[in-house]
């Protein structure tokens, strides 16, 4: 009988074997599923690098993502533009929020979409509470993220940043 005051907890997904892993890093691949959060970002970021310094043959990334923590997913934005190798992005099952960010940070010509992949793009939020000058200072922030937000899709897709603005939830 399970405890009544235990929450239930997500099944954490098997860690990856060393010969899997080492598989994936010779075939320069990496896969990006799941929130984006702080975690996943650093190890992201690390294997780029890490591929990046080993050769600068391209590197493919597929990802399924309904999105999560902004910063973490600018982390990997700005990576992938940062790094030599050319980045194939592979959209597969949700890319939305922060996995529709990653998902524009490889060149045009880089972008795919797999038959069932659904895009969603929509308001910024966060988690406000405090003084009222706190919650002004988070309202800016947001306001100044979604412009920001909307050029980048703008640039990546060709598309009017009214439209844009009109079309995002």
């Amino acid at each position: 009988m399970r405890d009544s005051n235990t929450e239930p907890s997500e099944p954490a997904a098997p860690p990856l074997n060393p010969s899997l892993m080492e598989h994936l890093i010779n075939a320069r691949k990496i896969f990006i599923t799941g929130t984006v959060d702080e975690k996943m970002a650093k190890e992201v970021v690390q294997h780029l690098h890490i591929l990046a310094a080993l050769s600068d043959r391209p590197i493919t990334i597929f990802i399924n993502s309904p999105g999560g923590h902004a910063e973490s997913g600018d982390m990997i934005f700005d990576a992938i533009r940062f790094i030599t190798p050319e980045v194939i992005l592979i959209g597969s099952g949700c890319v939305a929020s922060a996995g529709a960010l990653i998902y524009v940070a490889a060149n045009k010509a880089n972008r795919y979409a797999l038959p069932n992949t659904r895009f969603l793009l929509h308001q910024p939020s966060g988690g406000m509470q405090g003084p009222a000058s706190n919650m002004q200072i988070y309202s800016n922030e947001i306001v100044r993220m979604k412009i920001l937000l909307n050029h980048i899709f703008a640039d990546a897709t060709g598309q009017a940043i009214e439209g844009l603005s009109k079309n995002s939830a």
